[in-house]
């Protein structure tokens, strides 16, 4: 590769990068913010969630734009190839924290104002803690190519699937004890599995560094908790 286009090259690579960060601290925002706005019942903070989703729309947009236009121009290959199809898998996976973010603004909107157990809701902000680090750490390891903190990433989903499956038994029990409060439980444990979720896909982002620095993906089972149980006994009400 002449050194001219190596150049340009690298530069495509860097605005990947860039973009990718960028998009990866408004998600981090996003979810900070949604759940600052759960603890709170902040109704004007949950709104401003949902509609500062349409930024995190627009970056994911350029970068696709970016990395095509990329591979048209430059048609990398192994390695290269890697770093554009990881900004792409990342760049998927912030786009939808970003979404799960918004759903739980709009069910902040429409939580009822009678009942609001600061227990059940400080649950939900420690997972939510948890969660955040998670995401920023596994963004370092994209952004300094870390396979250790990536790995440990990836490790640690059991244990957020763990506190999101004590979660819904205790908001089960609420429900079962008071019908009055099956409303608001039922929004808190949607708030609780779009958390979770959201800490599945910065496990993914963590499968991507390693897929990008390693060249293959991870051959063992990814480590997971089990919240089917007390899930589908919400759903046959």
């Amino acid at each position: 590769m002449p050194d001219h286009i190596a150049k340009a090259y690298d530069a495509d690579l860097e605005e990947l990068t860039r973009r990718v960060a960028e998009m990866g601290g408004l998600a981090e925002k996003q979810l900070a913010d949604a759940v600052d706005a759960l603890v709170k019942r902040d109704t004007a903070r949950a709104q401003r969630v949902i509609t500062s989703d349409d930024a995190i729309d627009v970056l994911q947009r350029e970068i696709e734009e970016k990395a095509i236009l990329t591979i048209a121009r430059r048609q990398p290959m192994a390695n290269d190839l890697r770093e554009i199809v990881s900004a792409l898998r990342v760049a998927n996976d912030l786009e939808r924290i970003g979404d799960l973010a918004k759903n739980i603004g709009k069910r902040v909107l429409a939580l009822p104002d009678d009942f609001y157990p600061q227990k059940l809701i400080r649950g939900v902000e420690h997972m939510s803690s948890m969660v955040l680090s998670q995401l920023k750490q596994v963004l370092d390891a994209y952004a300094g190519r870390n396979l250790g903190k990536a790995l440990a990433v990836w490790n640690g989903d059991e244990q957020i699937d763990a506190m999101c499956t004590s979660l819904f038994r205790e908001l089960l029990t609420y429900m079962m004890e008071d019908p009055r409060h099956i409303t608001f439980c039922i929004h808190l444990m949607f708030c609780a599995k779009n958390i979770e979720r959201m800490g599945d896909h910065a496990t993914n982002i963590a499968e991507t560094v390693y897929y990008m620095i390693e060249g293959r993906t991870i051959v063992d089972q990814r480590p997971k908790g089990d919240d089917t149980t007390a899930f589908a006994t919400v759903a046959r009400g």
